[in-house]
């Protein structure tokens, strides 16, 4: 079993070592593509305005961006099992909504932080289980109903059904404060990025989200709670859109139900240009964390160049698309790849 390939027991790495040199070559550029595009795209941002790699826009977009990298890595462990988190955004505004409902009755950041930990959590609980135990045909449907349950009860609970100023000095602190010239923020999404990479990497219940994304049958047959790992991966998505409530109402020092608007297309965008799968079994906490900076970068720099949003949101859905034509591109060359090593063991 690997835990980079997209079926079981055949990692695109091993494929590729008994392919011809040009389809390794490809392989190879496809893995490390987003990664070089990153820097690229830096590279000419620089050029094009000075500001961009000024120490205060750094910050800034750190800060910008560390909602979505907190939220994309429990999205990249959704995605990896072949599944997917629609309501992530809706679960962020509910999550502050009750953070600011407990704050309004006790200033405690703790308790703050419990109750947006503990409402994200709870949804994320429930997508895993109705999928699960109500065997639905795809998380789709139940992380769609739950993105309407979530933003309406946001709607309903929050006074006055719009944005309730104040947080904890504490929770501000977190989302708004800056340490050694960068933001604290980023300190969180390391972190969780950090508790990531232990549990895929250095856990067998990692290594079992690997397994059941690229074969849930044969993860089956050998044992793996298929069932359980998938409740585990939606719980764990429950808990960094918690994570990361906690940071936006930190860094804006109010909740409100309108939060997390397109979070969800932001955060599945983050994890497929960073170079995971739709199909599940490959892919890494990296790949989250490259997708959201280089969603950050585009908005940033274009925010500097004065381009309307609107031309904003053309140039992330063509990125968007371009990523998913390289995943169809890699599972093509994979593909190829696996039949020339059949080819010459035969």
């Amino acid at each position: 079993m690997s835990d980079r390939g997209g079926t079981m027991g055949a990692s695109p790495d091993v494929s590729a070592a008994g392919a011809s040199p040009a389809v390794s070559l490809a392989l190879t550029l496809l893995g490390v593509g987003p990664l070089l595009i990153l820097i690229l795209l830096v590279a000419v941002i620089s050029q094009l305005t000075p500001d961009f790699l000024r120490p205060v826009n750094v910050a800034n977009i750190a800060a910008q961006t560390a909602v979505i990298a907190i939220v994309a890595i429990g999205q990249q462990l959704v995605i990896l099992t072949r599944g997917i988190d629609l309501s992530v955004g809706a679960n962020l505004a509910l999550a502050t909504v009750v953070g600011g409902l407990v704050f309004r009755s006790c200033d405690s950041a703790l308790l703050v932080a419990l109750a947006m930990l503990g409402s994200a959590t709870l949804v994320g609980a429930v997508n895993g289980l109705v999928f699960v135990v109500g065997r639905l045909p795809h998380p789709f449907i139940i992380t769609l109903a739950m993105l309407s349950v979530c933003r309406g009860l946001a709607l309903e609970l929050a006074v006055g059904h719009t944005t309730m100023r104040g947080m904890p000095d504490g929770i501000v602190a977190i989302g708004g404060s800056e340490t050694f010239g960068a933001p604290n923020s980023f300190f969180v999404v390391v972190a969780v990025a950090i508790a990531g990479l232990a549990m895929t990497r250095a856990m067998v219940w990692g290594r079992w989200i690997y397994a059941v994304g690229g074969n849930p049958e044969a993860a089956l047959e050998m044992g793996i709670p298929v069932r359980g790992v998938l409740v585990s991966t939606y719980v764990i998505s429950g808990v960094c859109v918690g994570i990361g409530a906690i940071v936006l109402a930190g860094r804006t020092g109010a909740s409100s139900p309108l939060y997390g608007n397109l979070l969800e297309l932001d955060t599945i965008a983050a994890v497929i240009i960073g170079g995971a799968s739709f199909l599940g079994g490959r892919g890494h906490i990296g790949h989250a964390l490259i997708g959201a900076v280089m969603i950050g970068v585009i908005r940033n720099a274009l925010n500097l160049l004065g381009v309307d949003i609107f031309f904003q949101m053309i140039a992330i859905g063509l990125v968007i698309v371009v990523a998913v034509e390289a995943d169809v591109l890699r599972s093509r060359l994979e593909a190829r790849a696996r039949s020339i090593q059949a080819a010459r063991a035969a």
